[in-house]
């Protein structure tokens, strides 16, 4: 949509954003010599130094080889102007300076010191920039007011200073529009920074999510799996019937999550389409309820779900599951209670077991708490994690109906 409103009305895309060779490294940029333009412009300034010494003809002194050879070396200079600007700006100052001081006549040769002018500003140079047009325009006020006299052309008189303040103009239009060019430079340069950044900001929190979801869903069906065979290989010998009701939840589990694991892999093969199946949500909280009865954790819920973003839906999702992922983990209870509940425009979820622990993570491990933690930050809610007074433990979480993520 912003592509389609720039083109309609606004300014165009290399205005914004910097021509598309800007957007080669410095490095490149650094090492290419300028060849087709200073040949173009050599051949230029030669052809219109004829055309302007035949209209100043009698004024000023005719081209002959050593002006010739004045206006190859101020043009020819400019080959190293990207790699060196300072020595090629004053070089072509003082060529320019001396073919000026000659008499011989004005005309394209005065391009050579704006093309180096332009490019020192350009490459941050400003003070040299300045420098050589401050020495060309005091070279030609010594020359044209007091020197005319012992230089040629012969009878030649003083100039006058309104043709100074012309000069001086130009002077100041060029380092004007090299100014102009050099903060255009910055702000694409900062821009093209700044994207990156953004991208490479959105990379980094893709990876944090994938990361969560891998891990919520991992942990959940690895705990099921590993307590159901537990139980499998206790009762194998005794009650063979028991055991293979414990590896058809193991089947049944790892199953599950397969299919989640491939979903989300699916969104790094295919980025922005429509994912395959829906994200889960609380409506998918009886299958938790019977995965936590299969690894032998008995769960009440009380409360009914509201109707939520999908955002919201998936985070409120994953952090029951990790917190009775937890319970199953870490905890001696076998008893856990869901509480939900929807009020001033926020859904508090509340898990609860009765302990005691049976490890020094009796709240699971960093990496669960934290998943939690950022899925609650991300949506503007928030995680409250910590034991209860009468042993056991609590996860309580405060998620906003109307999640920042959505609105935005």
């Amino acid at each position: 949509m912003e592509e389609q409103r720039i083109r309609r009305g606004g300014p165009p895309m290399w205005w914004r954003h910097g021509p598309p060779w800007l957007n080669r490294r410095d490095e490149e940029r650094a090492v290419r010599w300028p060849w087709r333009s200073t040949v173009l412009l050599t051949v230029f300034v030669l052809t219109g130094s004829n055309f302007a010494a035949h209209a100043q003809e009698g004024e000023r002194a005719a081209i002959d080889l050593f002006a010739r050879v004045l206006l190859l070396v101020a043009a020819g200079q400019l080959l190293w102007r990207l790699r060196y600007p300072v020595p090629v700006v004053f070089g072509t100052a003082a060529t320019v300076a001396v073919y000026l001081g000659a008499g011989y006549p004005y005309g394209p040769v005065l391009l050579t010191v704006a093309v180096a002018c332009f490019s020192a500003v350009v490459a941050g140079r400003r003070r040299a920039a300045w420098g050589a047009l401050g020495m060309l325009w005091a070279a030609h006020v010594v020359v044209a007011h007091w020197l005319y006299r012992w230089l040629p052309p012969s009878g030649d008189g003083p100039a006058s200073w309104g043709q100074e303040i012309v000069i001086a103009t130009w002077v100041v239009a060029i380092v004007a529009l090299s100014e102009l060019a050099r903060i255009r430079r910055e702000q694409w340069a900062r821009e093209r920074a700044e994207r990156a950044q953004a991208a490479r900001r959105r990379a980094d929190e893709e990876r944090l999510r994938i990361a969560r979801e891998l891990h919520d869903v991992l942990a959940h069906s690895i705990s099921v799996i590993n307590v159901q065979a537990g139980v499998g290989l206790a009762l194998l010998d005794t009650d063979p019937e028991q055991a293979r009701t414990a590896l058809t939840t193991i089947k049944a589990a790892s199953k599950e999550a397969l299919g989640e694991v491939r979903q989300v892999l699916d969104t790094l093969r295919t980025p922005g389409d429509a994912p395959r199946a829906p994200a889960p949500g609380l409506d998918r909280l009886p299958e938790l309820v019977e995965q936590a009865a299969s690894a032998g954790l008995t769960v009440a819920v009380e409360g009914e779900p509201p109707r939520l973003p999908p955002g919201t839906d998936l985070a409120a999702f994953r952090i029951v599951q990790e917190a009775l992922t937890n319970v199953v983990r870490h905890s001696g209870s076998r008893h856990a209670c869901v509480h939900l509940d929807h009020t001033a425009g926020a859904l508090r979820l509340r898990i609860d077991d009765d302990g005691p622990a049976t490890g020094a993570d009796a709240g699971g491990s960093g990496n669960g708490l934290a998943g939690m933690r950022e899925r609650a930050a991300a949506l503007g809610g928030t995680i409250e994690a910590g034991p209860r007074s009468d042993g056991g433990f609590r996860v309580l979480a405060v998620l906003p109906l109307t999640a920042q993520e959505e609105n935005r």
